[in-house]
C-alpha cells in the first residue's frame, strides 16, 4: 500500500508490468497462507480486487489531471489577458501592435540611407532619379506614358523621366527642380530616401537643405560635348555643389558620368577618362578621400543603361565596374546613435488634423506618445503619430526622414530651422557662437573682417549673420593658431571668429554633433565660406541662451 500511496501522490498510472508484479506477489502470499486460496474462485476475487484498485487509481489520476489542465488553462488565459491589456488597450489593438512590431523588425533588417542628387543644371539629375524610381518599381508604365505625353505636349520629349521627380508646374515649365524632390526606393540590401537637389545657381539654398539631410551624394555630370565644361568651369554649379556637399557632411560620393549614349559621346572611353581626370584633383582638393569615399561610373539616365543591371559589353566593352544600384548598395552606413538625445531639425511644417513637422532624425529615437521640446521656443509637445516612407510607424530612429504629428503647438508657431529635441537634454539655442571658418571665394574686392555680413546656413536654419570679431588666423601648414593679431583675411584663409545672429537658433558644437555644427556662409548668391561651430556661450549649454 505504501507503494500505491507513492504512485497516487505522483499522479502516475502504474504500468502493466507493475500491476502484474503485484498480482504475482499477492499470488505468492496467498499460496503461503492456505492451499484453499489456490482455488479458481478465490483467485478470481483477488484479481477482481486488484483491478478495482487499478481503476480507482486511474480514475483519481484522470480527475486530478483534468483539474490541473483546467487550472493551467485558466492561469494562461489570465496571463494572456493581462499582457494584452497594454495601458488599457483592447486585445485587438494590442495584437495589431505586436504585428506592427514584427513588421518594423522585418523592415529594420534593411539598412537605410539618404541619397542626394547634385550637379549642374541639365546634367540629368531628375531624369536619373526618375529612372531609378521606374526601375525599382515605384512608378508604373501607365504613369510613365502619361508623363511622356505631357512632356511631348510641351515640346520637351526627353524630359518625361524628370517629371517623376519634378512635381510642380513651375519646375515642369522651366525644366528645373526648385524644391528638393523626395521619393523612396529599395535595392537588394538598402532602403533609400532620394533627394533630388536643384542645379540652377538661383536655387542653391534649396540644394543646401537637401544635401544637409543626405548620407551619400550622387554627383551627376553630363558627358555631352560642352555641357561638362559649362558645369565645371567658373560659374558652373558642379564645383560649388561638391564643396557644399562635403561641408554639409555628405562623406560618400558617387560620380556618375551621364548621357554616355549621346551622339557626341557614344560610350567613348576617351571622353569618360577625360572627365574623370579633370574631376579627381578637384575632388581631392575639396577634401574627399578618392580611394575610400569616391566612385566613378558611366550611365545613361534617360535610357536606364548601367543602372539596375550592368551595361552590356556590346554597348560599352571597356567598363568592368558595377552598375549604379550595385554601387549604392555597397556604400557604408554612417555611425548613428539611436540611444542619444533626440535631435530632429525641422525642414517643413503643415496642418493635417493637427500640426505635422518634417525632417531627418539626426540622433535618438522618436516614439509614438513621447513628450518632446520644440526649440528654441521651448514648447512642450507630444508625439501623436510618426510617418516614415509614407507608412505609419510606432517609432523611428536616426537617419530616417519622417513626418511627425504633434499636439501642444500650433503650426504657425513653428519655423524651418526649429529643432524637435529631448526634454532631458535639449539642444542649445544661442544668438552667438565661436567658429572656425575657411574662406572659399569672397566677392570682388571684398575683404573679410569684423562687421562682414552674410547668410548663415546650418542644418535647416537660414539666418542673416554678422562676423562680430576675428579671433585668430590658423596657419595653413601647421594647422595651429598664428600669434599675430588678425584684422582681416582673404580667399583661402582659415580663421577663428565670433558670429552673431538676431534671432535664437539651435546649434551644437561640431565636436559633439557634426550634423548640427557645420555650416556655410553665402552672400549675393555665392558660397563665400564654410565652417564648423567650435564654442557656445556658457548659457547655451543648458539649452537657453543669449550672447555672452
Amino acid at each position: 500500500m505504501e507503494h500505491q500511496e507513492q504512485q497516487n501522490n505522483e499522479y502516475e498510472i502504474p504500468d502493466k508490468g507493475v500491476i502484474d508484479a503485484d498480482v504475482q506477489m499477492s499470488s505468492t502470499a496467498v499460496d503461503g497462507d492456505d492451499e484453499d486460496h489456490n482455488s479458481k474462485e478465490n483467485w478470481e476475487e483477488v484479481k477482481k480486487e486488484l483491478n478495482e484498485i487499478e481503476e480507482e487509481e486511474v480514475g483519481a489520476h484522470d480527475e486530478i489531471q483534468d483539474k490541473v489542465e483546467k487550472e493551467t488553462d485558466a492561469v494562461q488565459a489570465d496571463f494572456v489577458e493581462v499582457h494584452t491589456e497594454i495601458k488599457g488597450k483592447d486585445k485587438a489593438k494590442a495584437a495589431s501592435e505586436v504585428v506592427e512590431d514584427i513588421d518594423e523588425t522585418e523592415e529594420d533588417k534593411k539598412r537605410h540611407l539618404n541619397v542626394v542628387f547634385i550637379g549642374h543644371v541639365d546634367a540629368g539629375k531628375s531624369t536619373t532619379g526618375g529612372q531609378i524610381l521606374f526601375l525599382s518599381g515605384q512608378v508604373d508604365d501607365r504613369t510613365i506614358q502619361k508623363y511622356e505625353k505631357e512632356a511631348k505636349d510641351k515640346s520637351r520629349e526627353s524630359w518625361y523621366m524628370a517629371y517623376i521627380m519634378d512635381t510642380n508646374e513651375e519646375e515642369r515649365a522651366k525644366g528645373k527642380t526648385v524644391e528638393v524632390g523626395r521619393a523612396h526606393f529599395e535595392t537588394e540590401n538598402t532602403r533609400f530616401t532620394m533627394l533630388d537637389a536643384p542645379g540652377h545657381k538661383n536655387y542653391v539654398p534649396n540644394m543646401i537643405g537637401g544635401a544637409s539631410q543626405a548620407d551619400v551624394g550622387v554627383l551627376v555630370i553630363s558627358a555631352r560635348k560642352g555641357e561638362f565644361e559649362t558645369g565645371f568651369e567658373k560659374g558652373g554649379q558642379t564645383r560649388e555643389h561638391v564643396q557644399l556637399a562635403k561641408t554639409l557632411g555628405v562623406s560618400k560620393l558617387l560620380v556618375v558620368v551621364n548621357k554616355m549614349d549621346d551622339p557626341t559621346v557614344k560610350w567613348s572611353k576617351e571622353r569618360y577618362d577625360e572627365i574623370e581626370s579633370k574631376m579627381i584633383p578637384f575632388l581631392r582638393a575639396s577634401g574627399y578621400n578618392l580611394k575610400k569615399d569616391v566612385q566613378f561610373l558611366p550611365l545613361s539616365g534617360l535610357i536606364g543603361t548601367n543602372m539596375k543591371t550592368r551595361v552590356e559589353k556590346s554597348t560599352c566593352p571597356w567598363w568592368d565596374g558595377p552598375c549604379l544600384f550595385e554601387a549604392l548598395d555597397t556604400v557604408e552606413v554612417p555611425l548613428r546613435d539611436p540611444k542619444g538625445p533626440v535631435r530632429m531639425p525641422i525642414i517643413d511644417k503643415f496642418k493635417d488634423m493637427g500640426t505635422v513637422v518634417m525632417g531627418k532624425i539626426e540622433s535618438g529615437t522618436i516614439r509614438e506618445g513621447d513628450s518632446l521640446l520644440v526649440m528654441p521656443n521651448k514648447a512642450h509637445v507630444k508625439v501623436v503619430a510618426i510617418y516614415c516612407d509614407e507608412n505609419k510607424a510606432r517609432r523611428s530612429g536616426p537617419g530616417e526622414n519622417v513626418r511627425v504629428k504633434l499636439t501642444g503647438i500650433e503650426e504657425e508657431d513653428i519655423l524651418s530651422g526649429f529643432v524637435l529635441s529631448s526634454i532631458v537634454r535639449p539642444i542649445p539655442s544661442v544668438t552667438e557662437f565661436t567658429a572656425q571658418l575657411q574662406i572659399i571665394e569672397l566677392l570682388d574686392n571684398a575683404i573679410f573682417t569684423a562687421g562682414y555680413k552674410a547668410v548663415l546656413h546650418i542644418h535647416s536654419v537660414v539666418e542673416e549673420c554678422e562676423i562680430v570679431a576675428l579671433l585668430q588666423q590658423i596657419d595653413p601648414k601647421t594647422k595651429k593658431p598664428m600669434k599675430k593679431k588678425v584684422l582681416f583675411v582673404k580667399n583661402g584663409a582659415v580663421v577663428m571668429c565670433r558670429i552673431q545672429v538676431s534671432n535664437l537658433i539651435c546649434v551644437e558644437k561640431f565636436a559633439d554633433f557634426p550634423q548640427l555644427g557645420r555650416f556655410t556662409l553665402r552672400s549675393e548668391g555665392k558660397t563665400i565660406a564654410v565652417g564648423k561651430v567650435t564654442g557656445l556661450p556658457s548659457a547655451g549649454g543648458s539649452g537657453s541662451s543669449n550672447s555672452s
